[in-house]
C-alpha cells in the first residue's frame, strides 16, 4: 500500500517532523553554501588548529574552543601555530574571515556547526579515555539550539557517536535528524607533510541520519576537495580504526622482518627497496625504532578493546601492538651489541640520540619510542644525551634533559650515536664523518658507505 503524501502545512497547523527537519536542513545548508554560517571549533590543537585555518580560509567565521588560557589567548594575537594570515593563505585579511578563541564552553551556541577535535588517549590499562570528549559534548548539550551540526572527529571506537554522544544531546530534548544534525568524519592530519595538507585530503563522513550526513557532507565539501559520505556514524569510526590497524600490521610485518634479517646478515632496507619495484601488490612499510605520535600507537588498540568488549578477539592487531612496542629494547640491544664489537661495555658509555619527536621534522613527542629508549639506556648505566631541532627539552622519567647543538666535538665524544628520528635539519655527511659508531634506525646514512655504520 503507499503512503499516501503528507499535507502541505496549513496557517495555523504544526508542522509535521518532516517539515521540521526539511526547513531546519534547507536553512543549515544555505548558511553553508553562502559562507554565513559559523564554524566552531572544540580543541585548538594539532587537529582543530588547521582545521579553523582551513575554515578560515574557506570563508567562514570561526570560533575556537580550548582550556589552555594561553593556547587561546595566542590564536587571539595571531600567534598561535596555523593561526597566522600567511598560514591561511591571506584569508584573515577579509572583514569578513575571523578567528577568534576562547574558553568560554558556553558559547557553543553561537556556533551553527560545533566540531570537537580534542585528544582520546588511552589509560595504563589499555582502555580508552573518553573525558575530553564527554566535557566537550556535554558542553554543546547545556546550549544546544535547532539547526546545529555537531561532528566528533576524535579518534574513538565503533559506537561511540551513538552510544555515548547521542544520549548525552537527547537529554536537551531535541531530536537528532530533525532538530539538530550529528555525525562522525575522522580526522585524517598528518603532521608535517607537506604534500598532504588539510585542503588536499578526502574526508569520510558519516552521519547518525541520512539528513545528518548530507548536512556534514556540505560543511567538508567546502573545506576539501572531495568527501567519502558513508552507510553510518560507525561505519565512518571504523574507518579510521581500518586505515591505522592496517599501517600497525605493516609496520610490525617489516619490524619483525629486520630482527630476521639482522639474524641472517641480510639488510632489510636493500629487500625492501627491490621488493617495491614490484607494480603491483606490494607497498613499501620500513622499520624503526617504534611506533608514536598520536595515531598508530593508540587507535589499533581502540579496536582491540572495542572487540574484547564485544567478546571477540583481534589476535593480529594485537601481536602487531605487542611487535612495535618490543622495537626500542631491540634497538638498546644492537646499540649494547655494536659496542660490544669494540669491547666496549654500554654501562658507562656516553650515547647521543639524534631525534626525539616521534617522526620527522615535527616538535611532537607523544608516545615516542625515542623516550623509551633513552629511559633503558639509562636504567642499564649510559650516558644520554640528546640532539632535536625541533625539541628544545624533554622530561624523561621526571628529569628534564636539553637538546644539544650537533658539532664535531659533539659527535666525536660520543661512544655512539643513535639515529632515532630523521630530521631533514641534520647534517648526515657530518655524523658519518665524525662519530666514531653509529647506530642507524631509519637508513638516513648511505648503506655500505662507512664500516662503523650499523643499521637496524
Amino acid at each position: 500500500m503507499m503512503k499516501a503524501p503528507e499535507r502541505s502545512p496549513v496557517p495555523g497547523e504544526p508542522l509535521t517532523d518532516q517539515a521540521v527537519a526539511e526547513t531546519r536542513k534547507d536553512k543549515l545548508l544555505e548558511a553553508i553554501h553562502s559562507r554565513r554560517a559559523t564554524v566552531g571549533v572544540i580543541g585548538l590543537g594539532y587537529v582543530g588548529m588547521p582545521l579553523a585555518a582551513g575554515a578560515l580560509r574557506a570563508g567562514f567565521d570561526v570560533l575556537g574552543f580550548d582550556y589552555d588560557g594561553a593556547k587561546v589567548d595566542a590564536v587571539n594575537r595571531d600567534e598561535a601555530e596555523g593561526s597566522t594570515s600567511a598560514d591561511v593563505d591571506g584569508a584573515a585579511a577579509s572583514p569578513r574571515r575571523r578567528l577568534e578563541a576562547t574558553t568560554n564552553m558556553a558559547r557553543t551556541h553561537e556556533a551553527d556547526a560545533a566540531i570537537i577535535c580534542v585528544p582520546t588517549p588511552l589509560n595504563k590499562h589499555g582502555t580508552p579515555v573518553l573525558d575530553h570528549v564527554l566535557a566537550a559534548i556535554d558542553a554543546i548539550a547545556t546550549s544546544l539550539r535547532p539547526g546545529q551540526l555537531v561532528v566528533l572527529e576524535s579518534t574513538t571506537y565503533p559506537g561511540t557517536t551513538e552510544e555515548v554522544l547521542l544520549p548525552r544531546l537527547a537529554q536537551s530534548g531535541l531530536r537528532v535528524g530533525t532538530d539538530y544534525f550529528l555525525a562522525f568524519a575522522p580526522e585524517r592530519v598528518d603532521p608535517g607533510n607537506e604534500d598532504f595538507p588539510l585542503t588536499r585530503i578526502p574526508r569520510v563522513v558519516g552521519g547518525v541520519t541520512p539528513d545528518c550526513t548530507d548536512v556534514a557532507c556540505a560543511l567538508y565539501s567546502q573545506l576539501v576537495p572531495e568527501v567519502v559520505p558513508v552507510s553510518s556514524a560507525r561505519a565512518a569510526e571504523m574507518t579510521k580504526l581500518l586505515e591505522n590497524s592496517f599501517r600497525t600490521v605493516n609496520i610490525a610485518l617489516v619490524n619483525e622482518l629486520t630482527r630476521i634479517c639482522s639474524r641472517w646478515d641480510v639488510n632489510i632496507w636493500e629487500v625492501i627497496e627491490a621488493a617495491k619495484t614490484k607494480p603491483f601488490g606490494f607497498m613499501p612499510f620500513y622499520p624503526g625504532p617504534g611506533v608514536g605520535g598520536h595515531c598508530i600507537p593508540i587507535d589499533p588498540v581502540y579496536l582491540s578493546w572495542r572487540a574484547r568488549e564485544s567478546a571477540m578477539e583481534s589476535r593480529l592487531i594485537d601481536l602487531a601492538t605487542l611487535i612495535n612496542a618490543q622495537m626500542p629494547a631491540y634497538v638498546v640491544r644492537r646499540v649494547a651489541d655494536a659496542l660490544n664489537e669494540r669491547r666496549k661495555s654500554l654501562k658507562g658509555s656516553g650515547i647521543l640520540v639524534l631525534g626525539i619527536a616521534y617522526k620527522p621534522n615535527v616538535s611532537d613527542t607523544r608516545e615516542s619510542p625515542a623516550l623509551d629508549i633513552i629511559t633503558e639506556l639509562q636504567e642499564r648505566g649510559a650516558v644520554v644525551e640528546f640532539s632535536d631541532p625541533h625539541v628544545a627539552t624533554v622530561s624523561v622519567n621526571g628529569t628534564a634533559l636539553a637538546s644539544i647543538d650537533l658539532a664535531k666535538a659533539t659527535l666525536a665524544d660520543a661512544d655512539c650515536v643513535l639515529i632515532v628520528t630523521d630530521h631533514e635539519g641534520f647534517d648526515w655527511e657530518l655524523v658519518a664523518r665524525e662519530a666514531s659508531l653509529v647506530v642507524d634506525c631509519r637508513n638516513a646514512l648511505p648503506t655500505g658507505a662507512n664500516a662503523h655504520v650499523v643499521k637496524l
